[in-house]
């Protein structure tokens, strides 16, 4: 196959790539192949441990599979350590590979396209993991593991078991939010597993109240099956629906608010059609829209990015390019830039500001996915998925302090640098692309083509 990717040796002032590509991205293993059936996998999401993996696939052969990764790390043997063909190293990474183990598959319930999966931030307190799905069935499900899902035969370090006709379903539906006029697109926590968050088609975003097990306000229980109680499972109330986007509202993601927006300790960001980013914020019980950021990108945003700190959003968009936005204060904002004030919806509001763009990140195809590495992995580092088929990693160059200049014509931005690339990554669009949550040599990958890969990235 021929890529979509010609080499580029410099994009624009705020991107580059490396010459010699110290820093590499090699794929390690396909947890699930590509289908001849024309079924794409959407979205793939991590466990906050990392202990469990979950991809959704759409029409026509619409399900969710979930991997629990073991314990069990196979040995190497004295033969294989010093082979020659074989590196000690690539026995290492076909180990890792081995580890993820399907204990799972979910072809129930929805009736369309599952678009989105996201693991609730509570796997670590619970003990087992819960679930949402969101579908074009207009449907959003939260799903609970038995609690012997991660000794289940389906877990043992048997090669000779083909785990891809593996049919088990150890997951129960505890909950079915129902409210969107037509296809949800996607699903987001917040950081405590108290508001599930779903926008879709209707151009609306919804936001739920969780009462899950084991967390505040729910159930002692950590598994629906304890006990007769029905609302064991938890509980979930919708708090607001979000109007105020022109078109199918695409991408959410909750971050800090630093007290720059509202009372509460957390804000919603929103990507869509409408070629803009909406940032929602709760006072007194209520959300609002606090501000539009809009006249960066010419076509749909896609994907949001944030990072662990909450003060870097990154945006990918159908016009083929990466938005860099940065947060300010409330008193930056008046300082820096008095020219916006009036545009605040409250004065002490904070303001984000398009600080960058990429213009051609992924060779002009459209940017499908973009996810910051976690906090704990040490790195910073920023990957993305796209259109061209492939999965590109970027490292900041500079960091620049919050001065006067951010406020001039002549200050260009933040520098990246495109460390890694994997050239045909999938065979079609790279739908998503997720970092692991603790492992920062780790990334999983689906596409158009039904795959679902690992892969390893190696810092220079």
């Amino acid at each position: 196959m021929t890529s979509k990717r010609a080499r580029i040796v410099l994009l624009c002032t705020s991107i580059q790539t490396l010459g010699n590509m110290p820093s590499s991205l090699q794929s390690i293993g396909i947890l699930s192949p590509s289908t001849l059936s024309g079924t794409p996998a959407w979205s793939v999401t991590f466990s906050i441990d990392g202990k469990y993996l979950a991809v959704c696939f759409g029409n026509p052969n619409t399900h969710i599979k979930i991997w629990c990764k073991t314990s069990a790390v196979t040995s190497l043997s004295q033969n294989e350590t010093s082979s020659n063909t074989t590196s000690s190293e690539d026995k290492q990474d076909i180990d890792i590979c081995k580890q993820w183990k399907l204990i799972s598959t979910i072809r129930e319930e929805h009736t369309r396209t599952i678009r989105s999966v996201s693991f609730a931030p509570t796997s670590s307190t619970l003990s087992v993991p819960i679930l949402a799905s969101a579908s074009f069935d207009g449907k959003v499900l939260v799903w609970e593991c038995y609690p012997d899902a991660t000794t289940s035969t389906n877990t043992s370090n048997d090669d000779t078991i083909d785990e891809n006709t593996i049919e088990n379903n150890l997951f129960e539906p505890i909950a079915q939010l129902e409210g969107h006029e037509s296809e949800v697109k996607c699903l987001a926590w917040n950081t405590t597993g108290s508001l599930l968050a779903s926008c879709g088609r209707d151009k609306t975003v919804w936001i739920w109240e969780c009462y899950l097990p084991g967390t505040i306000g729910g159930s002692e229980t950590t598994n629906m099956m304890d006990n007769n109680n029905e609302e064991d499972g938890g509980e979930f109330e919708c708090l607001a629906v979000l109007q105020g986007h022109a078109g199918d509202v695409k991408s959410i993601v909750f971050g800090p608010s630093h007290s720059q927006w509202g009372e509460g300790d957390e804000v919603l960001y929103s990507a869509s059609y409408d070629d803009t980013i909406k940032i929602w914020a709760e006072e007194s019980g209520d959300w609002y829209c606090a501000a539009t950021l809009n006249d960066v990108h010419s076509s749909t945003i896609w994907s949001l990015g944030l990072t662990p700190s909450g003060l870097r959003l990154f945006s990918g968009s159908d016009d083929g390019s990466i938005a860099i936005w940065k947060m300010y204060t409330a008193n930056e904002r008046k300082r820096l830039f008095p020219k916006l004030t009036g545009k605040a919806v409250c004065s002490t509001d904070g303001l984000w500001n398009c600080v960058g763009k990429l213009p051609d990140a992924h060779s002009s195809y459209a940017i499908m996915s973009i996810d910051c590495a976690p906090s704990r992995v040490g790195h910073g580092r920023v990957a993305s998925g796209g259109g061209d088929n492939c999965i590109n990693i970027y490292r900041e160059e500079t960091t620049t302090a919050i001065t006067e200049q951010d406020a001039t014509s002549s200050y260009t931005g933040p520098k990246f640098t495109i460390e890694a690339v994997a050239d045909d990554a999938h065979d079609g669009d790279v739908n998503c692309v997720k970092w692991h949550p603790r492992d920062g040599t780790c990334l999983v990958s689906c596409g158009d083509d039904g795959a679902v890969k690992l892969w390893k990235y190696q810092r220079e």
